[in-house]
Parts: structure tokens; sequence; C-alpha cells
């Protein structure tokens, strides 16, 4: 399809949908001017990646792929935010770039924009790709990119807190032992666990794994499963197990809490790992449980690999070759492993285990993931989202029961989604 002839107005609205999209990221805004290919030798690459220069090893990396595939590469890095607003509009302009590289819950809104191409049009290998990752950017049966890796939650735990309230983490399996360990840790006089219950999408990105450990589905918040996850989290307040600050705690604010000492747990990302260990003290890992018991499926974080539509559907070629070098075996490994990301691939998630075998419980966590805009939610997600965790700080804060607070959440959403 031609870019001319899109329709602006889809554009527009997609842009507008894409600031809920996005999971806040730590990354600074981007100076830089984008600049489209403008030559059949130039092959532009655009990726949220800002705080890596010309010295750092993935911009080495895409001029090493861009060499191999016989072309130079004029890379440009965006703030996530900013990155997807500068696509849509280079899609207006007819001057997108060759390679785009997005968080996931972006990838949805642009390929209802039209802007990106098929995997199957760009003639992209996805077979290897694990299917929980790959459904992030799948949109009406078609499938938009593939993923370079993936981060997601878990609950770290302070091991000196634990061993002083008798607790061994490998029992906790369920809801019903995560409570009772945090009872004991309340009883031997230390708080219990902290999250970022924060009033925007970073809070509902740490409430899924228990909305979807329920069992509950996005597309009924109001489910018996929902309030039950609901309940779950304001028990803990209730009862002195979770702190208040939870309501307004970023997931950086609420790590913050857990490194200084005095907490059990903390749910956050792999992105932690680095400042585990500089806490100080001995920690250690868990997935989140779901109710009945097994790993909750955590959201995903993390970006896709896509192809911007071109009105020279020629460059189509060279574009796949260096979508397949960026994602192949190796590189994704050095490129996964430099951006604390789990891979995407049964193969290179092996190869990271056998490197750092404390990766392994975020391999499993990882596996059993799902992305927010899967289940074909695509832009649908963040007018579901806002309602969610509208309830959950209603809920959190006594201002509504859980079940009033998902009633209510459920009618704003089904009201947005029609």
């Amino acid at each position: 399809m031609c870019k001319g002839k899109r329709d602006m107005s889809t554009l527009r609205a997609a842009a507008a949908l894409t600031l809920a999209a996005c999971l806040l990221t730590g990354c600074s805004n981007s100076t830089g001017t984008p600049t489209g290919s403008t030559a059949g030798t130039e092959f532009a690459i655009w990726d949220p990646y800002p705080q890596f220069d010309d010295s750092s090893d993935w911009v080495k990396l895409l001029t090493k792929c861009g060499t191999d595939a016989g072309v130079a590469v004029e890379r440009t890095g965006y703030d996530t935010t900013d990155l997807t607003n500068k696509a849509l509009l280079a899609a207006q302009q007819d001057n997108s770039p060759d390679v785009l590289i997005v968080d996931n819950p972006v990838v949805s809104t642009l390929a209802d924009a039209g802007v990106l191409t098929t995997a199957d049009e760009l003639k992209v290998d996805t077979a290897a790709v694990s299917p929980n990752l790959l459904a992030a950017g799948q949109l009406g049966g078609k499938t938009y990119g593939i993923p370079i890796g993936a981060n997601t939650l878990a609950l770290y735990y302070n091991k000196k807190i634990l061993d002083a309230a008798e607790v061994d983490p490998a029992t906790i399996k369920d809801w019903a032992s995560l409570t009772a360990a945090l009872k004991k840790v309340k009883a031997a006089g230390k708080k219990g666990i902290t999250f970022s219950a924060i009033g925007t999408e970073e809070g509902s990105f740490q409430f899924l794994p228990w909305f979807w450990g329920s069992g509950a589905n996005l597309t009924q918040l109001d489910s018996p499963q929902g309030v039950a996850a609901l309940e779950l989290w304001t028990g803990w307040l209730k009862d002195g197990l979770a702190p208040n600050s939870v309501l307004n705690n970023t997931q950086t604010t609420s790590w913050q809490e857990f490194a200084a000492g005095d907490f059990a747990f903390s749910e956050n990302g792999t992105w932690q790992l680095a400042n585990a260990k500089k806490t100080g003290f001995e920690y250690g890992i868990i997935p989140v449980p779901s109710q009945a018991g097994g790993n909750a499926p955590a959201p995903t974080g993390g970006e896709f690999v896509t192809a911007p539509v071109q009105s020279d559907t020629g460059r189509y070629d060279t574009t796949e070759k260096l979508i397949a070098c960026l994602t192949s075996a190796d590189n994704a490994f050095t490129t996964d492993t430099t951006l604390s990301y789990i891979a995407a691939t049964d193969a290179v998630q092996q190869k990271q285990v056998t490197e750092n075998a404390e990766l392994k419980v975020w391999v499993e966590a990882v596996q059993a993931a799902k992305g927010r805009t899967s289940d074909d939610l695509g832009t649908k997600y963040p007018k579901i989202s806002q309602p969610l965790w509208t309830a959950f700080q209603a809920s959190l804060s006594g201002s509504a029961t859980p079940a009033d607070a998902l009633k209510a959440a459920q009618t704003t959403a089904a009201a947005a989604t029609r």
C-alpha cells in the first residue's frame, strides 16, 4: 500500500493512543534529527536506545549488519514515546525508516495505522520465536515484526529477612503461601512486599501478573477472578503486609524501598538485576505465583524489530537481511545481554542460562508471560488499562470495594472499546 494514500485521521488517532500504550522507560530524550533513506545504498534504522552512541556495541552491530547487506546504515536513537510519534509523522510524509525498533505495545498501534509491513510481506522468518512473545506483535491474524528480546516481572526477596522469619521461598507456590509468608515476615518485625500501583500504565503492568494469575481476562475486568486479584492487593494493604506508598510508587521508587533492606519482597523486573547486586544483602528471585499455583503470566516488555511500509518495495529484500542479522542467534545473545533482556527463542534462552544460571528464573517467567496487546486486543488495550488502574487506585485507597471499582472499570472499558 502506498503511504500517500493512507487515512491520515487514523494516523493522528493512533498517535494519541501511543502515549497510553507505552510503558515508561529510563531512556533520555534524543536531540538528533531523523533522516530517511535518501539513496539506494543508505538504509535508515530508528531505535529507542538513545543512551547508546556510535562507540557502543549496539551501533557497531547495526553498522556491521549494514555492511554485510551491502549498504550503509544511518541510525537515529529516540526516546520511546518520541520515536513512536516520529514514526507516525514520517509515515504521513512518506519518509519512514527502513527498520523501526519499537516498544512491543506500540506495534499494534502502528500496524492499525497502516505504517508497518507484515512479516509475511517481508519474508521474515518468525518460526523460532516463542509464540507468547510473538503474539504482542500480532493484529488481525497478521504478524508485524519480530521481538528482539523481552523482559518481565518476578519477585525479588531478601534472604536474611526470610531466614529470620523462617520462610523458605521454595514453598511459595500460590497466593495463599505467599500471603502466609508475608504474615510471618510481619510477625518477625519486618515489612512484607512492595510494588508499584501508581495510576499509570506502570501500575497496570505490575497488576497484570495477579490479574492474569487469577484466570481473569482483560475483556471482562469485573469477573470473579479479576475481583479476587484486586482483593489480594487490597487485603495486603489493609493487613499491613504492603505499604500505602504503593499508590504512588513507580517501579523505581518501589525498588528503592526494597533496596533499603527492610522489605522481604519486591515485584520488579529483569532490568533491576544489576542494581540487585549493589544492595549489599543476599537476594533471590522467584516467579510471581498464580492464584492456584504455578507461574502467573506476567506482561512482557521489550522491543520488536519492524519494517515500515515503503513506496519503493524493492528495498524490502535488503531490509529483510538487516532484520535477519539483528535477530540472528549470535547477535540476539549479545544484544539481549546488553539490554538485560531474555531472548525470544528457546535456543538463545538456553545459552543465556548456560552463561548465567541466575537467569533461569527469568527465562521461566518470560516463557509464562504474555503481551499486553495479545488476545488480539491491539489498540483496545490502552482503553482497558486506564480504567483498570483507576479501579485498583480506588480500591487500594479505600474509596471503593474491589468489586465496585472493577464494575465501574468494566463499564468504562466496554464503552471505550465498542
